[in-house]
């Protein structure tokens, strides 16, 4: 597969949250940390997206906002 994103992070799917319309899916990236991604129910079901399977989360923005506690 080759994207022009550079931000790829490759995880393994801990659970997807379905709703009527949108979904959430939580990958597991290693190193205890997770990214959640919101797309459309017809995606995780079109990809057929489950537990356990692997995938690439892509970010693509066009910009990234830093908060400090």
């Amino acid at each position: 597969m080759q994207l022009s994103a550079r931000n790829r992070l490759k995880g393994t799917i801990t659970g997807p949250t379905l709703g009527e319309v949108m979904a959430e899916v939580t990958v597991d990236i290693g190193g205890g940390n997770e990214i959640v991604s919101a797309i459309t129910r017809c995606s995780v079901e079109g990809l057929g997206l489950r537990e356990g399977m692997t995938v690439h989360a892509i970010i693509k923005s066009t910009e990234v906002i830093l908060g400090k506690e």
